[in-house]
C-alpha cells in the first residue's frame, strides 16, 4: 500500500507592490537585477516549437525518470513554470506534482519522495477562482497567493532515511487561456521582465539548498518550463526567447510531429540559435509522418533527436502506460542533460589555464597575468558580460562591460539580436563580394548613410577598410596626395625618379594622441610608450607635435591646463575655470584673449616647422576631436583645436579628423566635428560604426581630395585596400546601427531633436569623485567617464598597476573594467540607460573612497 499526506492550501497573503509600464523602454533598458545562476547542477529550459506539443509530459517524464533512477541516493527534481495562463483550472506544476504522484503509485518505486506545489503570484480573476470569491480589487493587479501542497511519498514498511524530492513552482498565473500577454493586459496584472527574471534568478537557487557546493552535483537537476511557442510573447509582450536570453541556459526544445510541424520546429530551432542558446536535444512526438528522419537530415547530427510514441487522445487516460512506454526516450535525454552539463563545465573550468598556454593577448604583459586571473566570458546580452566564476560553487554572474569591449560596442541586447538577425541575412544573400567596379545594396546604403551623417556637408566620397589604424593610413595618402596636388609638387614626374622626390612630408599632430598600431600610423603621434624602441624599431615620428591645452573637472570645477610654452601664466582666470562642462563649447569664446593666445601659439609653430629650403613640409593635420582616448582619456581645448583647424586651412594644409574612437555618439553626438564647430576634408570612422560586432572602418573623404587622384593612369589612382573591403556582413550591421543610434524610437537618450545624447552619467556624483584624495583629475562626456588616480614614478603612465587593486574590488562588483595605466574608465553604449550608468558609478565612487582610505 502507498500512501500520500498533503497539507492543506495556504490563504493568500496579500501584499502588493506598485507597477509602472513602458513597453519601449523595457525592452531597450538594461535590467537593473544582476542576472547570475549557479552551476552546481544541470538546468534547462524546456522551450516548445508552438503550444500543445507536450512540454509538461516531457517535464513530467524527466522527473520521474531522475528520481526513478536510483533506489541508493537521494535526488532532486526542480520544476519551474514562470508563467501560467488558465490558471487555476490549467496548472502545470500541478500536473507534474500529482502525475508524479500517480507514477510513484504505479511504478512501486523504492525510494520515498517529498514532493511539494508552490504557486506564489496570481492575477485577481485567478486568485477570486481559487477562492471561489471576490477578493477585491488589488493594487498592481496581483494576489500573493502563496498557495502550497506537499505530499510525503513512500511505501509501507517504515520510514527511509533517505528521501528525494520534487520542488514544483508557479510564479506568476492568470486566469484566462491565452497568450500571456494577452492574459496580463485583459486582467490588468502586468509583469515587468525585471521583475520576473528577478524571480527566476532566485527560483534557480534552490537547487543548491542541501546539496553539496562543492564540484558538480549531478544529483540535482532543474528545468524552466516556458508558455507556448519559443516567440510567444511573455506577460510584458516581449518574446520570451528574449525575455530569458540573460540567463542564456541550455535549451531542450520540443518539436512539433504533426503535419507542418517540421517547418515549425525548424523555425523554433533557428529562433533560439539566433539569440545564442545552445540547444541540447530537440524531441517530438511521434504522429506517424516520421518528422524526424528530416530533422535529423537538416541538423547534421549536431543536436540528437528524440521520438516518443504518440499520446493516447482519451482524456480519462492516466497515461501510465504512455510514461512507461517512454521511459527510456526520458532516459536518454536525462543522460543527455547529465553528460552535456559535465561536458561544459569542465569545458569552462579549463578555459583558463588553455588561454594561459595558446594565446598571445595584445597590450598584455602575460608575466603579469595569473591563470585564475583570466575572465572566462560565456556569452554578452547587451552592455554585459556572463561570466565563469568559482566561489564555493561553480556559477554565472553577469558584468558590466565597462570598456564597452575595447571602445567598440553600442548595442543593448534588443540591438544585438536585430544585428545577428541582418548580419545573417546578409552572409546568406551576399557572402562576400569583391569591391572594386561593384555595387551591392549594404555597401551603397551604407555608403549613403555616413555621407548622409557624420559626413554631413563635407564628405562626398567613401573608402572602406577594415580598422582604424588602416583607415588612417588610407587618411594619410589621401591628405599627402591633395597637399601635392594643391601645391603642384612633383605630380608630373614619373614613378621611377627617385632622386627628384626630395621632398619630406610630415605630419602636424598632438602630443598624447593615437592613431594606431600600423607603421604609418604610428609614425603620426608623438614618442611614447606605444613608439618606443622595444615597440617600433623603425619609428622616427614623422611629425610636428604640439602640446595641447587639456580640460578636467578637479574638486568639483573645470579647470583648463596651459603648456607653459603658451606662456599660460598671462591667462586670466575667467579663461582657465568653469563651473559647467558645456561652457567650454561656447561659441563666445571665439573673441575671447585665450582664442587669441592659441591662435598666435599656432602660427608660430607651424612658421617654424617651414623650413626656408622647401624640403620639409606639413602635409597634414591630424587630430583626435576633443578627447585623446589611448594617450589617457584626454580632453583637449575645443578652442584651441577648432583653431588649429583654422590656421592650417590657411596654410591650405590638409586636416584629418580621427574618429575612430570619437564618432558615433561616443561623445554625445554622432560625430565629434559637430563639437568643434568645424570640418575637416578627410574623416575615418569605425569601432562604434557597426556597433561593435564585427570589424569594418570607413574613410570619408571631400571631392577636392577624390579629385586628387582622378587621372587618365591607373598608377594616378588610391592603390590601397584589402580583400574584405565593404564586407557585406559589415556595411549590414553598420546600416543598422547608424540608424538605431539617431533614431528616437530606439534611442531613448536623444534629446534636442535627436542631434544628441541626455547626459548619462550623474555630474553631482562626479564632482563628489573629482574631491577624493585619490583623484587627478575627472572627465566625462557622452558615454565616456574618466578617472586619472595621484600618481608618481612608477605608479604613473601606461605602465602603471597602481589600480589593479581598485578594479580586482570593482569585477567583485560585477563591473569590467582595464586600465589605462593610472587611468580608470567608463564606458556605455549611446542606449545604455542612464539609472544604469549611476548605479555603476555609484559602485566606483564607494570601491574610491575605500582604495583613498588605505592609503591614508
Amino acid at each position: 500500500m502507498f500512501r500520500i499526506y498533503a497539507l492543506p492550501v495556504l490563504t493568500c497573503r496579500r501584499s502588493f507592490s506598485e507597477r509602472t509600464h513602458c513597453r519601449l523602454y523595457r525592452l531597450l533598458s538594461t535590467h537593473p537585477t544582476p542576472i547570475e545562476h549557479t552551476l552546481s547542477h544541470p538546468i534547462y529550459v524546456i522551450w516548445g516549437a508552438n503550444t500543445g506539443v507536450g512540454k509538461t509530459l516531457v517535464s513530467t517524464g524527466l522527473a520521474a525518470s531522475f528520481l526513478s533512477s536510483s533506489s541508493l541516493s537521494s535526488s532532486k527534481f526542480i520544476y519551474i513554470k514562470p508563467v501560467q495562463t488558465g490558471f487555476p483550472a490549467d496548472s502545470d506544476s500541478g500536473f507534474v506534482y500529482s502525475k508524479l504522484s500517480e507514477i510513484f503509485v504505479h511504478r512501486k518505486l523504492q525510494l520515498p519522495i517529498f514532493a511539494s506545489n508552490h504557486v506564489i503570484k496570481a492575477s485577481v480573476p485567478a486568485s477570486e477562482a481559487v477562492f471561489r470569491g471576490e477578493i477585491g480589487k488589488l493594487e498592481g493587479g496581483f494576489c500573493d497567493l502563496g498557495r502550497y501542497e506537499e505530499t510525503k511519498l513512500h511505501r509501507d514498511g517504515g520510514e527511509s532515511l533517505v528521501c528525494s524530492e520534487l520542488v514544483c513552482k508557479t510564479f506568476y498565473g492568470w486566469r484566462e487561456a491565452v497568450s500571456p500577454h494577452l492574459a496580463a493586459q485583459r486582467e490588468g496584472a502586468v509583469v515587468e521582465d525585471s521583475e520576473l527574471l528577478g524571480m527566476l534568478k532566485s527560483g534557480l537557487r534552490i537547487g543548491l539548498n542541501g546539496g553539496s557546493e562543492v564540484g558538480h552535483n549531478t544529483g540535482v537537476l532543474s528545468v524552466v518550463e516556458t508558455a507556448g511557442g519559443v516567440a510567444s510573447p511573455g506577460p510584458s509582450g516581449s518574446l520570451q526567447c528574449d525575455l530569458y536570453r540573460p540567463f542564456r541556459l541550455p535549451a531542450i526544445l520540443v518539436g512539433d510531429g504533426r503535419l507542418g510541424g517540421i517547418s515549425g520546429t525548424i523555425s523554433a530551432y533557428e529562433t533560439l540559435k539566433l539569440r545564442g542558446y545552445d540547444v541540447i536535444a530537440l524531441v517530438l512526438e511521434d504522429h506517424g509522418l516520421v518528422n524526424e528522419v528530416p530533422m535529423l537530415s537538416y541538423l547534421r547530427n549536431r543536436v540528437p533527436v528524440l521520438v516518443f510514441p504518440p499520446i493516447p487522445k482519451d482524456m480519462s487516460d492516466s497515461l501510465m502506460g504512455w510514461f512507461d512506454e517512454a521511459q527510456t526516450i526520458f532516459n536518454a535525454l536525462k543522460e543527455k542533460m547529465i553528460s552535456a552539463f559535465i561536458e561544459r563545465t569542465e569545458r569552462l573550468c579549463s578555459m583558463q589555464k588553455k588561454a594561459q598556454g595558446i594565446f598571445w593577448w595584445p597590450f598584455t604583459q602575460h608575466k603579469l597575468v595569473a591563470e585564475e586571473a583570466v575572465t572566462v566570458i560565456d556569452s554578452r546580452c547587451g552592455e554585459h558580460f556572463a561570466v565563469h566564476k568559482v566561489s564555493n560553487h561553480d556559477f554565472i554572474a553577469q558584468q558590466f562591460d565597462a570598456c564597452a569591449s575595447w571602445w567598440t560596442q553600442g548595442p543593448d541586447r534588443t540591438l544585438q539580436i536585430e544585428l545577428a538577425r541582418d548580419m545573417g541575412y546578409a552572409a546568406a544573400r551576399f557572402g562576400h563580394i569583391m569591391f572594386p567596379e561593384n555595387v551591392y545594396e549594404p555597401a551603397l546604403e551604407c555608403a549613403e548613410l555616413l555621407l548622409g551623417g557624420v559626413g554631413k556637408g563635407w564628405a562626398s566620397r567613401t573608402f572602406f577598410s577594415d580598422n582604424g589604424s588602416t583607415a588612417i593610413e588610407i587618411a594619410l595618402k589621401m591628405a599627402f596626395r591633395k597637399f601635392l596636388h594643391d601645391h603642384r609638387i612633383h605630380l608630373d614626374l614619373p614613378e621611377d625618379d627617385v632622386a627628384e622626390r626630395c621632398i619630406d612630408l610630415k605630419v602636424l599632430a598632438l602630443r598624447g594622441s593615437y592613431h594606431g598600431d600600423t607603421l604609418g600610423a604610428m609614425e603620426a603621434q608623438a614618442p611614447s610608450s606605444y613608439t618606443s624602441f622595444l615597440q617600433q624599431p623603425w619609428y622616427t615620428g614623422r611629425g610636428i607635435f604640439l602640446d595641447p591645452p587639456t580640460v578636467f573637472m578637479q574638486n568639483g570645477v573645470w579647470k583648463l591646463t596651459i603648456p607653459e610654452v603658451m606662456d599660460s601664466g598671462k591667462v586670466e582666470e575667467k579663461d582657465r575655470f568653469f563651473s559647467l562642462r558645456d561652457e567650454l563649447f561656447c561659441k563666445s569664446r571665439d573673441s575671447s584673449d585665450l582664442a587669441g593666445r592659441y591662435s598666435t601659439f599656432i602660427s608660430q609653430q607651424l612658421l617654424l616647422a617651414s623650413e626656408p629650403s622647401g624640403f620639409t613640409k606639413i602635409g597634414a593635420l591630424i587630430i583626435e576631436p576633443v578627447i585623446q582616448g589611448a594617450g589617457g582619456m584626454l580632453m583637449i581645448d575645443p578652442l584651441f583645436q577648432c583653431l588649429l583647424v583654422k590656421e592650417c586651412r590657411s596654410w591650405n594644409i590638409p586636416v584629418i579628423f580621427d574618429e575612430v574612437f570619437t564618432g558615433f555618439w561616443r561623445l554625445g553626438v554622432e560625430s565629434a566635428a559637430e563639437l568643434l564647430c568645424c570640418q575637416p576634408d578627410i574623416a575615418c570612422f569605425a569601432k562604434l560604426m557597426t556597433g561593435g560586432i564585427i570589424p569594418l572602418a570607413a574613410t570619408l573623404a571631400t571631392d577636392a581630395v577624390f579629385d586628387s587622384f582622378v587621372g587618365d593612369s591607373k598608377l594616378m589612382a588610391l592603390l590601397h585596400g584589402h580583400s574584405y573591403s565593404a564586407h557585406a556582413m559589415g556595411c549590414t550591421a553598420a546600416a543598422k546601427s547608424i540608424k538605431w543610434f539617431k533614431d528616437t524610437r530606439t534611442n531613448l537618450n536623444l534629446i534636442s531633436e535627436g542631434r544628441l545624447l541626455r547626459e548619462l552619467w550623474d555630474m553631482d556624483l562626479l564632482k563628489q569623485i573629482s574631491m577624493q584624495q585619490e583623484v587627478c583629475r575627472v572627465v566625462a562626456l557622452g558615454t565616456l567617464c574618466a578617472i586619472e588616480l595621484h600618481a608618481e614614478g612608477h605608479n604613473a603612465g601606461y605602465g602603471s598597476l597602481y589600480a589593479k587593486s581598485l578594479l580586482d574590488k570593482l569585477r567583485q562588483d560585477g563591473i569590467y573594467m582595464r586600465p589605462l595605466g593610472n587611468v580608470i574608465y567608463l564606458m556605455c553604449g549611446p542606449c545604455t540607460c542612464p539609472h544604469i550608468c549611476r548605479q555603476v558609478l555609484e559602485k566606483v565612487y564607494e570601491r574610491l573612497k575605500e582604495f583613498s582610505q588605505a592609503r591614508i
